[in-house]
């Protein structure tokens, strides 16, 4: 049978690996210049600890774990016909679908022995029961930084240049889009829909995938009255366009204003909180602003379908591909933590989808100018005998000086030795021949330029080492 992987899953060779490294250490740089350290989950968590986390559309996409042993054994037979009540009692696990709520649980499981605030990266693979298609994948990685045990708006603040400096880094511009989901909760007062909160949101959320048609019948299906869905379209009409990270100082936010003032007119009280957070996230966030080409959006049909979320959210997307995906986003969760037993610990995020960046970088051809590295620096043809020892005793030299050095494994003929190099964008050839032997030499080729140089096998380390 010929071997195969399953349908959202995929193998990385070298060279792949090497660009995803290239992303990773980018973004890995940039969360300990800000003070976070690295943390790492268990791929498997209770299901307990998943289950209703991510609303009703993110638990059926949970990847169940069957028990081991004899999972039916102990099931009464009327059990088995019946997949809601069975699948409890033959699956008490499953594989992390975030990486936020295990770190809400690892939190609490060791609140006595970590400082508060306490900020963690992870960048790990989350799996989802997903149909697979471009940009989306069932096993994918997240690059993660979370904050918890302070309300200060600084976190958010710190976040966003985390985004705009990481994707300056990447060399792809992005619009970075923040909302406020005491905003979107306003908007259901405003719109006299308080109840369907999280049914407005699941709906709105879907905007940018099935256009305002799709979501005002969505909202209908759920028991929105026209009314509402006008009105809430209505808080949504002075949507603000991308302006640049640069010209933000000069440029007001007339949807924010607008839609606080129309809070403040019914005595809105949760509406106008949300838009003065996010005035002060943008602001602070202007006033330190660097260089960038990236654009920042408020954009208040933003929802996060997550609903965990009870403050700034953000949201990435790519401003020069053909992706139309997110490649990031986050936001606040006051009482994440709450649901595990600890109560009024609030904390704030981001995260990186690391598979979706790389096929944006990937599609635009940004990793050909980028210096990924060789797997070595130098490969030392293999003559066989006594040239065989010598070259292999200057190879154990250069490892030993962290010189990356490779010698080939076999007597073979020139010329498969120097394809191999050549596959490998290998940049310098070692020759140890019999001659270069008895002179105590070394003949070294760059592969880009073809020149060709006798040096003393003392000065290799110095030569390659510069």
């Amino acid at each position: 049978m010929k071997p195969s992987i399953p349908s959202g899953m995929r193998d990385f060779g070298a060279t792949e690996l090497k660009k995803r490294y290239y992303i990773i250490n980018t973004i890995r740089t940039l969360f300990e210049q800000y003070g976070y350290m690295p943390l790492e989950t268990p791929t498997m968590e209770n299901l307990s600890t998943l289950t209703g986390k991510y609303g009703d559309e993110g638990d059926k996409l949970l990847y169940k774990v069957l028990n081991s042993g004899d999972f039916l054994n102990k099931v009464p037979n009327e059990l088995l016909s019946d997949a809601k009540k069975l699948a409890p009692r033959i699956a008490e696990k499953g594989m992390r679908y975030d990486l936020t709520v295990p770190f809400a649980r690892y939190v609490v499981m060791n609140r006595n022995d970590i400082t508060f605030p306490f900020r963690r990266y992870q960048i790990q693979p989350v799996w989802r029961a997903d149909r697979p298609q471009k940009g989306r994948y069932r096993e994918f990685y997240q690059c993660d930084a979370d904050v918890v045990g302070t309300n200060s708006l600084l976190n958010e603040v710190e976040l966003t240049q985390i985004y705009d400096r990481a994707f300056t880094a990447l060399n792809l511009k992005v619009i970075i889009k923040l909302n406020n989901r005491k905003i979107l909760q306003g908007i259901a007062e405003y719109c006299n829909c308080a109840d369907k909160l999280v049914d407005m949101t699941v709906a709105i959320d879907k905007l940018d995938k099935i256009g305002r048609e799709g979501v005002e019948k969505e909202l209908t299906e759920r028991g929105f009255s026209p009314e509402s869905v006008i009105n809430i379209f209505g808080c949504f009409s002075t949507a603000a366009n991308p302006i640049n990270v640069n010209n933000l100082m000069v440029l007001q936010y007339d949807a924010l204003i607008d839609l606080k003032t129309k809070f403040a007119e019914k005595n809105i009280e949760i509406g106008v909180k949300g838009c003065q957070e996010l005035e002060y996230v943008l602001n602070t966030f202007t006033q330190n602003a660097s260089a960038s080409n990236n654009f920042v959006e408020f954009d208040p049909t933003l929802a996060r379908g997550l609903s965990y979320y009870t403050g700034t959210i953000w949201e990435v997307k790519a401003n020069e591909s053909t992706f139309t995906s997110s490649i990031g986003g986050g936001g606040r969760y006051d009482d994440l933590t709450g649901i595990f037993g600890l109560k009024e610990v609030s904390g704030v995020g981001i995260s990186f989808g690391l598979d979706r960046i790389y096929d944006a970088l990937d599609e635009l051809g940004r990793f050909e100018n980028i210096d990924l590295g060789a797997s070595a620096k130098v490969l030392f043809i293999n003559f066989g005998g006594n040239m065989e020892q010598a070259a292999f005793g200057l190879v154990t030299q250069l490892r030993q000086a962290n010189i990356s050095a490779e010698i080939y494994p076999d007597n073979t003929k020139m010329d498969k030795q120097m394809k191999y190099a050549n596959a490998k964008k290998i940049g310098f050839v070692a020759f140890v021949g019999e001659e270069e032997l008895a002179q105590n030499q070394v003949k070294m080729k760059n592969m880009l330029t073809g020149e060709q140089t006798l040096i003393n096998q003392n000065q290799l380390a110095q030569m390659l080492g510069s």
